[in-house]
């Protein structure tokens, strides 16, 4: 999965000379979080969060009153506020990648730029439903857990048993076990009316399976 799949692609841009009025009101408007800011032809210049806007009505709101406050912030553009030195992605950026970045960086978007212009931007509500989707959740389906030790073959050995049942696997995750060196969470997601006879199969050859929250995972441990 890259960037250039799941980006946002019609775009909400403003101009450094665009008030911070404006720019609230677009936001609020827009239900959005994140205006990217452009010389007018794609040309990528900063980027104004809702975060930044909030700090300019906060800054000069303790010393001044409401008429004066008004008075000051018509004067400020976005120019004043934004960031300049913007991270961004590349279409061809992996999602993965993508995520780390903003993680580390915390920040909650990253404008896509392509060959010097604005061609997107990607935002963490973006990857989420990257996230949901690569999951399969849906109401129709429901997932187990398989704590099983590293080696080769084991996925393998997990999906010959699910297709000699014919029994279609919706999703698979593989996350290290927090605190357990070499041992993996195995999370399948099948279809409802099959969830029992999967977990039925896999317990069958051995496997020890997890479908509900347990504190102890002890009796589960390979």
């Amino acid at each position: 999965m890259y960037v250039g799949w799941h980006m946002k692609t019609n775009l909400l841009t403003i101009t450094p000379d665009t008030s911070i009025f404006k720019a609230r009101e677009m936001m609020d408007h827009h239900r959005i979080s994140h205006l990217p800011v452009t010389d007018g032809k794609a040309h990528l210049m900063g980027i104004v969060t809702d975060r930044d806007l909030r700090e300019a009505w906060a800054s000069p709101a303790t010393t001044l009153s409401v008429h004066e406050l008004t008075y000051v912030l018509q004067k400020l553009n976005v120019a004043n506020i934004m960031t300049k030195n913007v991270i961004t992605a590349t279409p061809d950026m992996n999602i993965e990648r993508a995520a780390l970045i903003m993680h580390d960086s915390k920040i909650g978007a990253l404008p896509v730029v392509k060959d010097g212009r604005l061609v997107g931007i990607i935002t963490t509500t973006d990857l989420m439903e990257v996230l949901l989707t690569s999951l399969g959740l849906s109401d129709d389906s429901r997932r187990l857990s398989l704590l099983v030790q590293d080696r080769i073959g084991m996925l393998a050995e997990v999906g010959r048993l699910m297709a000699q049942a014919e029994i279609s696997i919706r999703s698979v995750l593989i996350v290290p076990l927090r605190g357990h060196k070499n041992i993996w969470q195995l999370i399948l997601r099948v279809n409802t009316d099959v969830f029992d006879r999967a977990a039925d199969i896999l317990k069958e050859s051995g496997f020890k399976v997890l479908t509900d929250y347990v504190e102890d995972l002890s009796p589960y441990l390979p």
